[in-house]
């Protein structure tokens, strides 16, 4: 008889005001540890970055609804469940696809909270502000100044190497995103989970100690959300001090990703011959 195999494939979905480039230090990372590795755009993102910014009109209108489709559509089409890897929005996202059945592991990064957290941080609700303070940025993309990138993504950097950082990765976030983040509490939303499901594949949360977007705090009650349910799925917790929303490529991204991947290979399900 085969035995089970781990898996050897990665999805890595990105956040709000970003694009998969955001990924580019880990995906090569994870590529040279011998894995296959996917990072698919959100709807209508999968341009060129100089494009999107002139034009929004293609993801004026974007839904989480309409995002979770689309990985979900990328997940199922793969020959077996791969480690799924998500940041910001992207590791609420991956705690939904989790739900859903699909995946071997999941990596919550920053993540956006789910249905069942109610913890709002002062920095949150600052970070989002720029889209939120006007009811009609719903239905249209709005970005940030340098300004507001360095406060929300970037403050543990000098303005010099945050508007570098901004230049190569900034886009115009579709509003609609923010507000049903914003509103996950709400009868309807697609950003929720059921903390009981008993067969859930093992999530990692990955929080920064310096995040403004998504303060430790916000990740610490939803993983606490988990660990008090029926399910006893694994759900891990795991705090980096000193690192901003930028964990992705501030300096030390290497250790962040390193333990990512390290935790999946040892707690992924294995899959079925």
């Amino acid at each position: 008889m085969t035995a089970a195999a781990a898996p050897k494939t990665i999805v890595l979905i990105h956040g709000l005001w970003m694009t998969p480039l955001c990924w580019e230090n880990w995906q090569e990372r994870f590529e040279s540890r011998g894995y296959r590795v996917f990072a698919p755009a959100w709807p209508g993102m999968a341009g060129d970055i100089d494009e999107l910014r002139r034009d929004t009109s293609g993801i004026d209108r974007l839904t989480v609804t309409e995002i979770l489709a689309s990985y979900e559509e990328v997940i199922r089409d793969l020959d077996s469940p791969p480690i799924i890897m998500g940041h910001s929005f992207g590791g609420g996202f991956t705690q939904v696809l989790l739900d859903r059945g699909l995946g071997a592991a999941g990596v919550a990064i920053d993540a956006a909270t789910v249905k069942g957290v109610f913890k709002l941080p002062f920095s949150t609700l600052k970070s989002g502000w720029p889209i939120l303070k006007n009811p009609f940025n719903r239905h249209k993309a709005v970005g940030l100044t340098p300004k507001q990138f360095h406060y929300a993504f970037t403050n543990t950097l000098s303005d010099e190497e945050s508007l570098k950082v901004y230049q190569r990765y900034h886009i115009p976030g579709p509003g609609g995103i923010l507000f049903e983040g914003a509103m996950v509490n709400l009868p309807g939303t697609a950003l929720r989970v059921d903390y009981d499901k008993p067969d859930r594949a093992p999530l990692l949360f990955i929080a920064g100690g310096a995040d403004h977007i998504v303060p430790p705090a916000a990740n610490r009650s939803n993983v606490k959300l988990y660990r008090k349910s029926k399910s006893k799925a694994i759900v891990d917790y795991k705090e980096f001090p000193g690192r901003s929303h930028y964990t992705l490529g501030q300096d030390g991204w290497e250790q962040v990703a390193d333990y990512a991947l390290d935790w999946a290979e040892k707690n992924a399900a294995p899959i079925a011959p």
